[in-house]
């Protein structure tokens, strides 16, 4: 990483805000009502494979313009992850994850203006909340704790070999779109139960917009599920870089 802390918190505040604006427009635009990516509200049309791309591009790219700066982080699992490790120093934990909340915030607020118009003609306050938030789509906090951990200790141990491996470190945005990649093929893969966070940043500063703000059309903001995409994302990155650092190491 170069430049000084200040940048590289900056890098962390625009790179989370471009990974929500680009994942979570994916999503606004596949659940509410009128959009081009969707005629009707849930998962026509658009589907999916948008909501996928989104969040893959949502990484890849703050990848390409912020990793030298910052190590592209944009989430506080992989922040924590690395200070556990020892590859991060703990002073700068708390910065970082404060300014990676508020990019989120940041980036949910400029959904929220784009897509006004399309929340007030959707009327399921489930398709509203799913373009803020994740929930446990099987009432079942354990699943979904199980599914945030297990999904974020892959993401972290395939992003740790893909940065670290051996074909790639000297091209280091080839990792990058692999990272990219990886986030895509994992929201497809394994985004069933949850719609996947990964990120507690991602997760939980989009739901207090939806909690605060006068949306339209919205429910609950379903803060008895909230802990999960906080929790079991840390619990996943540190299982990941540990597994990485047994068998490859850093």
């Amino acid at each position: 990483m170069t430049g000084s802390w200040e940048a590289r918190y900056a890098a962390e505040f625009f790179g989370t805000l471009i990974l929500v604006l680009l994942g979570n427009g994916a999503v606004a635009n596949a659940f509410l009502k009128n959009t081009t990516g969707n005629d009707d509200p849930g998962l026509a049309n658009g589907g999916w494979l948008l909501v996928a791309s989104g969040y893959g591009l949502g990484v890849m790219l703050p990848a390409m313009m912020f990793g030298s700066i910052s190590g592209n982080h944009l989430n506080p699992a992989i922040t924590i992850g690395q200070a556990v490790i020892g590859i991060f120093p703990w002073a700068h934990v708390a910065p970082y994850l404060i300014w990676q909340f508020l990019g989120a915030i940041a980036g949910q607020c400029l959904i929220l203006a784009l897509y006004w118009p399309h929340y007030r003609q959707t009327t399921d306050n489930e398709a509203v909340l799913g373009t803020f938030a994740t929930s446990d789509h099987a009432n079942s906090q354990l699943n979904g704790f199980v599914t945030e951990m297990v999904g974020t200790a892959v993401l972290i141990f395939g992003a740790m070999g893909l940065y670290r491996g051996m074909f790639f470190h000297q091209n280091i945005d080839i990792a990058n779109i692999g990272v990219g990649l990886l986030i895509a093929a994992m929201v497809i893969s394994l985004g069933g139960p949850t719609g996947l966070a990964l990120n507690p940043a991602r997760d939980l500063g989009p739901r207090l917009v939806h909690a605060l703000l006068p949306v339209p059309n919205k429910g609950s903001s379903h803060w008895e599920y909230s802990w999960v995409p906080v929790v079991a994302p840390i619990v996943g990155a540190v299982i990941g870089i540990w597994i990485y650092k047994i068998f490859f190491g850093l």
